[in-house]
């Protein structure tokens, strides 16, 4: 039986790895998943584009150039409508410093501490890219409806999972398991979709 073909991962959230992992596990997707950190020589991507498709297919792309293997890539974000669809593709340095949890969740908090809750909807979106050494590249993208509630709860999540509930739960992301969470989740949904791409490495 020949090996599963390698495919690296170009993400350094650390919290990102083991979840993809076992998203595109359960979805059988047949690949052996290495993240990027294992290519010291591979520089970090900026993301200049104004989608979540755009930074993801930038990632992807580079990154598969650099290594000469395939490369998944997502990005991914909350968009609250009472913000305009914002934080949106700033997700991750909504608060001035790329990365800062804790900050993000306290200052989009503190955006709509007036906003009632009746107009706090929100949705998580993600877009995932898969981009090949022959330059072919694959998108596709998952989402999540819910709400933003008024105090974080829950600890299995990172990001904003805390203060987000999806339409027809009664938990935030971050006190759903983690199957749970990868059931409505969308990363969840847009690895899914992209694992069918996955499996024509094969």
């Amino acid at each position: 039986m020949s090996a599963s073909p390698k495919v690296v991962l170009a993400t350094r959230n650390a919290h990102k790895v083991p979840e993809i992992s076992r998203i595109l596990a359960a979805a059988g997707a047949p690949v052996s998943l290495v993240p990027v950190s294992d290519f010291p020589g591979v520089s970090d991507v900026e993301e200049t584009g104004l989608t979540f498709e755009e930074n993801a297919l930038l990632k992807a792309r580079a990154v598969a150039v650099a290594t000469g293997l395939p490369a998944l890539a997502d990005d991914s974000g909350l968009t609250v409508a009472a913000l305009g669809g914002m934080p949106g593709v700033f997700s991750a340095r909504w608060a001035g410093v790329h990365g800062d949890d804790v900050a993000n969740l306290r200052l989009v908090l503190a955006q709509l501490t007036s906003v009632p809750d009746e107009s706090r909807q929100a949705a998580f979106v993600c877009v995932a890219a898969l981009a090949l050494p022959d330059g072919r590249s694959f998108t596709a993208e998952g989402r999540c409806d819910g709400v933003v509630v008024r105090s974080p709860r829950g600890s299995n999540g990172f990001g904003y999972d805390p203060i987000f509930v999806a339409s027809g739960s009664t938990l935030t992301t971050a006190e759903l398991s983690p199957a749970g969470k990868d059931a409505i989740s969308h990363r969840g949904r847009a690895f899914r979709a992209i694992a069918v791409h996955l499996a024509e490495l094969a």
